[in-house]
C-alpha cells in the first residue's frame, strides 16, 4: 500500500484537495495517509461497501480516553445517534424518525421560500459577501423554526455550531476546544431549559414531538433529547451553509444557465452540486473484525477514513467527474453517506436548495463574483471563508 503525506492544512490542498485525491486514487482503492496515520479510500465503490457493511461501525472498539477538559462535550457526543451502533442507534433513529417525518419536512417548503424570498430581497446593492447575507442566515433561520427556538435565538445557535464542528477539523488548538466546550455548555443549558418548557406546555415543534415519539414504550430521555436537537442543527445546518456557498460558487465560475434552476431541472441541479463540491471529505470507520476490502485486510479495531468528495469524482462511476455537468444522469453519490447511518437530515438540506437556490437567482439573475472566493481552512468540512458577489 502506497503512503502519501498531505498536510489538510497546506494551502494548496485547502484550496483544492481534488489533486491529492487523484493521486491517492491512482495508487489503489487503499492508501495510507501519513498525516492522518490512517488507511482512506476514495474509491467509490470501495466506500459504499464500507458505508453498508455492518462489521464497520462508528463507534470504536475500544472506548478513546476523554481529558477532563472536553467531559461535557462528550457527554452531549455519548448520547448522537452519529455516533452510535445498534441496538442504540436503531432505538434512537426510529424515534427521531417518528417526528423528524417526509411530512413534516416537506411542510416546510412555504417557509423556506419565503425567507429565501426575504434574504434574497435584503441582498445589498454592489458587493457583499453571500455567505453572510444568505447561506447562513437561511438554513440556521429554518432550523430554528422547526426546532420550535424563538427566531431570536439564531445568532446563538450560529455561535454555538460553529465553535463546536471545531472539535472536526484538522489541527485543533486548546483554545478551539474550550470554545466548543464553552458552546456545549450554553447549548445544553439553553435546550434543557427550553425542553422542559415543552413538557409543560406542547406545541407544534419538532422539540414536542420528539418529546412525544415513543416507540415500543420506549421515549428519549432529555439527554437524548438535547443531543438529537444539537445534531439536527449542528450537522444539518453546517453543511447546508458550505454547500449553498459551494454551489453558487460553482454555478458562478461555470457559468451555468439559469435554465439549470428551472422546476424540471433542479433536482439534477442540486445532486450535481451535492457531488461535485460536497461540504464534507472525511467519515471514519472502525472495524469490528477482521475483515477483507478490495484485496486490504483491515483487523478488528482498525480504523478507516472514507473520502467523500473523492469518490464523487470516481471516474469508475462518472463520466468526465471533473467537469460541473447539472445535466448529468442522477446517480447516488457519497454526500450523505449510506447504509445505517445515511444522514437523517438529507431531504431538509435537498429542499432548501432545490427551493432556495431558483429564488435567489430570481432576484439576481446577473449575479456574478466580485473576486475570486477562497475556501476556508476547515477540514474535514470543505467551504469557503466568504463569498463576495456582486448583484
Amino acid at each position: 500500500m502506497l503512503s502519501l503525506q498531505q498536510s489538510p492544512k497546506d494551502p494548496a490542498f485547502v484550496q483544492n484537495p481534488y489533486p491529492f485525491y487523484e493521486r491517492a486514487r491512482a495508487a489503489g482503492p487503499f492508501f495510507h495517509w501519513t498525516d492522518y496515520a490512517l488507511v482512506c479510500t476514495g474509491n467509490a465503490a470501495a466506500v459504499n461497501a464500507i458505508f453498508r457493511d455492518r462489521r464497520f461501525g462508528r463507534e470504536p472498539v475500544d472506548p478513546l480516553p476523554i481529558p477532563p477538559h472536553l467531559a461535557p462535550f462528550y457527554a452531549v457526543e455519548a448520547h448522537s445517534m452519529l455516533e452510535l451502533e445498534p441496538p442504540r442507534h436503531t432505538r434512537l433513529r426510529n424515534l427521531v424518525l417518528r417526528a423528524f417525518t417526509s411530512r413534516r419536512i416537506a411542510g416546510l417548503a412555504p417557509d423556506i421560500a419565503a425567507l429565501s424570498t426575504e434574504l434574497a430581497e435584503a441582498c445589498p446593492k454592489g458587493d457583499f459577501d453571500l455567505l453572510k447575507t444568505f447561506a447562513q442566515p437561511l438554513p440556521v433561520r429554518i432550523i430554528a423554526r422547526l426546532l420550535g427556538v424563538p427566531e431570536a435565538m439564531a445568532p446563538d445557535l450560529l455561535s454555538w455550531s460553529n465553535a463546536m464542528v471545531g472539535m472536526y477539523m484538522a489541527g485543533r488548538t486548546r483554545q478551539m476546544e474550550d470554545k466548543a466546550v464553552a458552546a456545549t455548555e450554553a447549548f445544553v443549558a439553553f435546550l434543557r431549559s427550553y425542553v422542559d418548557e415543552r413538557r409543560a406546555k406542547p406545541a407544534d415543534d419538532l422539540i414536542t414531538q420528539l418529546i412525544a415519539a415513543e416507540s415500543e414504550g420506549e421515549k428519549l430521555s432529555t439527554d437524548e433529547l438535547i443531543a438529537t436537537c444539537i445534531l439536527l442543527l449542528n450537522a444539518g445546518h453546517e453543511a447546508t451553509v458550505h454547500t449553498i456557498g459551494n454551489g453558487v460558487k460553482t454555478l458562478l465560475e461555470t457559468r451555468t444557465p439559469l435554465t439549470a434552476l428551472a422546476p424540471d431541472h433542479i433536482e439534477g441541479t442540486v445532486e450535481e452540486i451535492l457531488r461535485f463540491d460536497p461540504a464534507l471529505h472525511m467519515f471514519t470507520r472502525h472495524a469490528y473484525e477482521d475483515v477483507e476490502v478490495m484485496g486490504h485486510t483491515f483487523h478488528r479495531g482498525d480504523q478507516v477514513g472514507l473520502l467523500l468528495a473523492a469518490a464523487n469524482r470516481d471516474p469508475g462511476v462518472w463520466e468526465n467527474p471533473d467537469h460541473f455537468l447539472p445535466k448529468r444522469p442522477v446517480k447516488p453519490h457519497a454526500s450523505f453517506g449510506a447504509g445505517l447511518h445515511f444522514c437523517v437530515g438529507a431531504p431538509l438540506a435537498r429542499l432548501e436548495l432545490q427551493v432556495a437556490l431558483p429564488i435567489l437567482f430570481q432576484h439576481h439573475p446577473d449575479l456574478r463574483l466580485a473576486e475570486a472566493p477562497a475556501y476556508g481552512d476547515v477540514y474535514h468540512f470543505h467551504g469557503l471563508r466568504e463569498l463576495r458577489v456582486t448583484a
